[in-house]
């Protein structure tokens, strides 16, 4: 689905009251780790909803002959969601970051959406152990929309346990978006965007990921790999 349409399922979702829906916003890394572990790709396959974050998923999808409608950014879906929030009134809870850079990305979220429902944010520092304690204080708090932002080998999973348990209607998984957000890290300017290097940007600012990004150049080999695979008579 484009953007539009993304927006306009999950409007429904949360209008009609449906089930609760986990939204995973793909990328390379991401799909290097399911293929690598089997438990993440099983949980990857039971949500409801994953949307083509990433340029290499987006590359790769076109390569293979089965192109998707538009790149749908975490990032930018998040912010329509909370564009939309603003006149349906739907109330949102975020989790992740350290208390001090989620506290700040909450102030600038309602700076530029005064009128959002804030109803709740916490840290993401916490083991299993005070897993009901959360869950419990966003049950209370009675979201529409949740927003996790942990690491990338806690986020997904987290939510795909508890799904049921929070039985928020929109749950999604935004990585560093809080960073952003609190103004600690930049998004990548426009050209990186266009260049599809967004990516380099990230790397630029966190050196310290440089092993996660050692998996972009093996998913595009799998892919050209895989392709030539199927083409084979």
């Amino acid at each position: 689905m484009s953007m539009k349409q993304t927006v306009s399922y999950l409007e429904h979702v949360i209008d009609s009251g449906s089930k609760p829906h986990q939204i995973i916003t793909a990328n390379p890394i991401m799909v290097m780790a399911a293929l690598n572990d089997p438990s993440y790709m099983t949980m990857m396959k039971k949500a409801e909803l994953i949307v083509p974050d990433g340029t290499g998923v987006v590359w790769a999808a076109s390569y293979v002959g089965n192109p998707v409608a538009e790149r749908v950014a975490g990032f930018d879906l998040l912010h329509e969601l909370m564009r939309l929030g603003e006149v349906k009134g739907w109330r949102v809870y975020m989790v992740g970051a350290s208390q001090e850079i989620i506290t700040a990305a909450a102030e600038k979220l309602k700076e530029q959406y005064p009128a959002l429902q804030l109803v709740g944010h916490r840290d993401g520092y916490f083991g299993e152990a005070q897993d009901a304690e959360v869950i419990e204080a966003i049950r209370e708090a009675k979201p529409h929309i949740l927003l996790v932002g942990r690491s990338a080998a806690t986020q997904e999973p987290w939510i795909a346990k508890y799904k049921e348990q929070l039985g928020v209607p929109i749950m999604m998984g935004v990585g560093g978006s809080f960073d952003v957000l609190s103004g600690k890290l930049k998004r990548a300017p426009v050209l990186f965007q266009k260049l599809r290097a967004e990516w380099l940007y990230r790397l630029i600012q966190e050196p310290w990921r440089y092993k996660r990004m050692l998996d972009l150049p093996k998913f595009a080999v799998k892919v050209i790999r895989e392709k030539e695979t199927v083409q084979k008579p």
